[in-house]
């Protein structure tokens, strides 16, 4: 099992937005996804975006029709998609320290609960791919060792486990993860053409997105 993923939004910087949202992904042949998408934008993409070793959902020069005729063009991949989010104020005080959000501590459980929706599993083969990005409070050692703790006793027994963070810039099928987690977060912020999005995606998503910190559940 081969997962992707990315976020979209902030811990702590606003821009108008509410919610932190990880959109993820698994596909039975990463390298045609990552292939078939290279090749798409290549095609279809304003004329100085073809030759970009990196094309992310929140690009300036890109239009919403654009947009989802990639959503569209990403939905037809074979991809499989789970996702979690959290609304920003309802972090819980146990990520809190003295006002400052401890940010590796809540990316990690984050990704963490992310993992928990494809598992368990039969599969002895679990790779896990995420955008690298900076964990405040924590080393990226440190995080993927905590994932591999959480996800190995729900695989079987001798099975291979693998956690990355790599850059965006030389993994397409992350940058797929970074334009499903965009298009999630703009129908979670009913954003223009949000509704649209989640059509588009709708028919390759597994179950139900995932919110953490519900306070109206609890």
């Amino acid at each position: 099992m081969y997962i992707f993923l990315d976020e979209s939004g902030q811990f702590t910087k606003c821009n108008n937005e509410h919610y932190f949202v990880i959109g993820s992904f698994t596909v039975g042949e990463p390298k045609r996804t990552s292939k078939d998408f290279r090749a798409f934008y290549r095609k279809h993409f304003p004329k100085k975006m073809r030759t970009q070793s990196e094309i992310k959902w929140s690009a300036t020069g890109i239009s919403d029709s654009l947009r989802l005729k990639t959503l569209k063009y990403i939905s037809q991949l074979d991809v499989r998609i789970r996702y979690i989010y959290i609304l920003r104020k309802n972090i819980p005080s146990e990520y809190l320290n003295e006002n400052k959000i401890k940010e590796g501590l809540l990316y990690t459980n984050i990704v963490g609960e992310l993992l928990d929706m494809y598992l368990p599993t039969g599969d002895s083969d679990f790779r896990v791919f995420c955008d690298r990005r900076k964990l405040s409070g924590m080393t990226s050692g440190k995080f993927k060792e905590s994932i591999k703790a959480r996800v190995l006793p729900k695989l079987p027994k001798g099975s291979i486990i693998q956690v990355d963070m790599i850059d965006s810039v030389t993994n397409v099928n992350i940058q797929i993860a970074d334009w499903i987690a965009g298009a999630l977060a703009r129908f979670l912020e009913d954003g223009a053409l949000g509704k649209e999005c989640q059509i588009a995606l709708k028919g390759n998503i597994i179950g139900e997105g995932k919110e953490l910190f519900n306070l109206h559940s609890i």
